[in-house]
């Protein structure tokens, strides 16, 4: 498929995939959704702790990049593990602007460590963030009681409805531990019931720029 890299609203890029006229973040603005959406409703609930994060479609490695940065700001250690089953091309990666956008140029050996690391390694990005990125198809996820956050950032469900299912929204309930959260920019009906039957408890929050609300939502056993 035909794959060319674009600006956002708020500036920062993000790779489109024109024949299904699909981006691997919003075209509102990239780090705008990435701060509100997995940031601000997902990793600032874990301050002063220690926890370990699943990302949902790894791709231009723009939530993990953030994540870096916050951490150390709300003093979390962090194990993050990135699930991809179509990793981004170096010539894709280079043309994104997200270390300048974020005003993080002492992150850019480790946001260069992030994409050159091999993968299904535990790789230390920082003393207290560890990185493995798996090549791996959502539906072969086994995991079972292993993550605090889920970062649920797969191609929206116009595109591939079969990632957000209850077969797909199962297994992240499985992978995680009681009390874990999973935060996710989509607030599709059909979406929050699907996670609603497989025992989430749901709320719908404010919404990044350009969405008017999200989901979030809570493995209470």
């Amino acid at each position: 498929m035909n794959r060319k890299v674009i600006i956002t609203s708020d500036g920062s890029k993000t790779i489109q995939i024109e024949d299904l006229n699909e981006q691997y973040h919003s075209i509102h603005g990239a780090v705008q959704e990435a701060e509100h959406v997995f940031i601000k409703n997902g990793l600032s609930l874990f301050k002063e702790q220690e926890i370990s994060i699943l990302e949902i479609g790894f791709g231009t490695g723009l939530n993990a990049l953030i994540t870096l940065i916050r951490s150390k700001e709300y003093d979390i250690k962090v194990k993050y593990t990135g699930v991809e089953k179509f990793p981004v091309v170096k010539n894709e990666l280079d043309q994104l602007n997200y270390i300048s956008c974020l005003d993080a140029i002492n992150f850019q050996s480790e946001f260069n460590k992030m994409h050159n690391a091999a993968w299904e390694t535990d790789i230390e990005l920082s003393k207290d963030f560890i990185l493995k990125k798996r090549e791996e198809d959502f539906l072969d996820i086994k995991d079972v009681s292993a993550f605090d956050l889920v970062y649920f950032d797969a191609f929206g469900a116009r595109v591939q409805p079969e990632l957000w299912t209850e077969i797909i929204f199962k297994k992240m309930y499985d992978a995680m531990k009681t009390d874990a959260f999973l935060v996710t920019y989509s607030a599709k009906g059909s979406v929050r019931r699907a996670m609603q039957a497989v025992g989430f408890e749901v709320e719908r929050l404010p919404g990044p720029p350009g969405k008017r609300e999200m989901l979030r939502a809570k493995k209470l056993k």
